[in-house]
């Protein structure tokens, strides 16, 4: 194990992932700052917005986005950030491959079976920078040849979570949640899983990638991507990422993330509905989800 320097300065680790992947990143802060000999940092408590500028101003040296996040940081010329790895989810549907998917979610007792089924209802997302609660239902809207309207409301929660109870109290018909949100959500809260039922599922697409900041070294920028390729080779490491049901990190390129420009050039062609509702945080105390989540 490297030894740890006091005279260097903390790596700081910014997640714009879902509250209930908290958990995960303050134990990947400290599985890397073991590994590394070097702190490493999670900032958690203060809103997504911040921890996003935090990471396109430099103030945050890595972190996770979503996908299309981060094609727009990118293409855009945002700011100066670099692919780092990305996840590979367990699980038999995400074939070793890091890859997650947008499933849609209704109330138990609706009759909703199908997509099909939900035009001319209403519909949440969490908000407008999201790939898998709001940009793979605009292109997957778009594939049925409907620029507009297709449902007759739209309401943004602000968040997965939110948008997860939106649909589970009967306030909204349906939503698309990120799976791995999802499967997290259940989990931790087991009563949810009988009060929603899945009726479609969108996808696959590229998962939210980790990156890295240019201005950190070359030699840091090694490091810590080794660290993070090898975390399964190693007990401590599979314990870590079992917290968030990962198998493990893959390299990525930017070529990796061309699905999601292709999704989002069809996408841009639909808005959902002609009205847009934003109803913020409806979460009970049993979770921390907030104004805070974001998640690709």
């Amino acid at each position: 194990m490297p030894s740890r320097s006091n005279s260097e300065k903390a790596l700081v680790l910014a997640s714009l992932m879902a509250p209930n992947a908290d958990p995960f990143y303050g134990a990947l802060a400290d599985y890397l700052t073991d590994v590394l000999g070097r702190r490493v940092r999670s900032v958690d408590k203060v809103d997504w917005t911040v921890r996003e500028q935090m990471l396109h101003t430099g103030k945050a040296d890595f972190g996770f986005v979503c996908g299309l996040q981060y094609v727009q940081v990118v293409d855009r010329g945002l700011a100066d950030l670099d692919l780092l790895v990305a996840a590979v989810p367990a699980g038999a549907r995400y074939c070793d491959e890091p890859i997650y998917f947008s499933d849609v979610v209704v109330k138990a007792d609706s009759p909703f079976q199908t997509f099909d089924d939900l035009r001319g209802r209403s519909w949440a997302f969490n908000e407008p920078t999201s790939h898998s609660g709001y940009n793979v239902a605009r292109y997957h809207v778009a594939l049925k040849g409907v620029p507009v309207g297709y449902f007759r409301q739209v309401v943004s929660g602000e968040a997965h979570q939110n948008s997860l109870r939106l649909v589970a109290r009967g306030l909204v018909d349906a939503a698309a949640i990120d799976s791995t949100v999802l499967e997290q959500e259940l989990l931790d809260h087991p009563k949810l899983a009988g009060r929603v039922r899945i009726i479609d599922t969108l996808g696959p697409s590229p998962i939210p990638p980790g990156v890295i900041g240019r201005h950190v070294p070359a030699p840091v920028r090694r490091a810590l991507r080794a660290a993070l390729l090898a975390m399964h080779e190693r007990a401590e490491g599979r314990r870590v990422l079992a917290l968030a049901r990962y198998a493990r990190f893959s390299a990525v390129t930017d070529l990796d993330y061309d699905r999601i420009r292709e999704m989002t050039q069809l996408a841009e062609t639909v808005r959902l509905s002609g009205e847009t509702a934003i109803l913020g945080p409806v979460l009970p105390d049993d979770t921390n989800a907030s104004r805070r989540v974001n998640r690709g």
